[in-house]
């Protein structure tokens, strides 16, 4: 392993995340949809890169019942296509 390679799970992820938003730019007519998930919950947000602001945000963090990540990821997805049909979002660039 070289000295550059980070030796934690966050490092590598950093380096994963930098490397693919070097290609993918969300815009104001197709935003960004980021997904993060951490051991025990699941964030989603669709962001405009071009104002450099967050639209529509989803996470399970506050559910009152507890879920599986799976049943989690599927209660976030459609959470956040209502809001984001809502704000008439109807297309987003997957990160």
């Amino acid at each position: 392993m070289s000295k550059r390679t980070p030796q934690s799970a966050s490092g590598l992820r950093d380096r994963r995340h930098r490397r693919i938003r070097a290609r993918v730019k969300g815009t104001a007519e197709r935003p960004r949809l980021a997904v993060y998930r951490s051991n025990a919950y699941v964030y989603a947000q669709i962001i405009d890169d071009d104002r450099g602001v967050t639209l529509v945000s989803a996470t399970n963090r506050g559910a009152k019942k507890k879920l599986t990540l799976m049943e989690a990821a599927k209660e976030i997805g459609a959470s956040i296509a209502k809001a984001a049909s809502e704000k008439g979002i109807t297309k987003v660039v997957f990160d």
